[in-house]
């Protein structure tokens, strides 16, 4: 089960080239259900994605990199290219409810921000993505000081939509 809040992002981080980054190349054989094939530096996945905004199965299968490259021929829609940087999130904030009502010691909470910095067509969109063990953690989930506005409810920003999204040159 994936579990995730997507945030547009105010400004980049001062230090994000200090961060792990991944090159992404993805696109989509099928919408509904969503089935992706991704590239992410040298790994190849088949991924299957159930309905769902915040919280959904996903199943992801390894692939060699002819595969990958014969099923990216029969895909739809636009190819994504982005560059995902892993940021960890130090201190976390929660709301106060959760935090009372949380057996956890809350510093051995560890998230990450997988910050992904889309390519033309589709830049200068950033998207901010972070995953949780429960769907309670990520409703609990306080955004940081330079995420801008969460979309996660909005099926606009899955790259799913964003893959048959008519892209005009100019």
């Amino acid at each position: 089960m994936e579990i995730e809040r997507k945030f547009t992002v105010k400004k980049l981080p001062d230090d994000l080239e200090s961060y792990p980054c991944h090159v992404i190349e993805q696109a989509y054989l099928n919408t509904d259900p969503v089935v992706r094939i991704r590239r992410e530096d040298d790994s190849y996945y088949l991924t299957y994605k159930g309905k769902g905004l915040m919280a959904r199965e996903e199943y992801n299968l390894p692939l060699n990199e002819k595969s990958y490259y014969h099923l990216r021929e029969k895909a739809d829609g636009n190819v994504i290219s982005k560059k995902r940087y892993v940021i960890p999130i130090l201190n976390p904030m929660f709301d106060m409810t959760y935090l009372s009502s949380v057996q956890k010691n809350i510093d051995q909470i560890s998230l990450q921000v997988e910050l992904d910095i889309f390519e033309p067509p589709f830049a200068p969109l950033v998207i901010a993505e972070v995953e949780f063990s429960d769907e309670e953690m990520a409703r609990a989930f306080q955004m940081l000081d330079w995420f801008s506005q969460d979309v996660t409810n909005d099926p606009a920003y899955h790259n799913s939509n964003l893959s048959r999204r008519d892209l005009v040159e100019g």
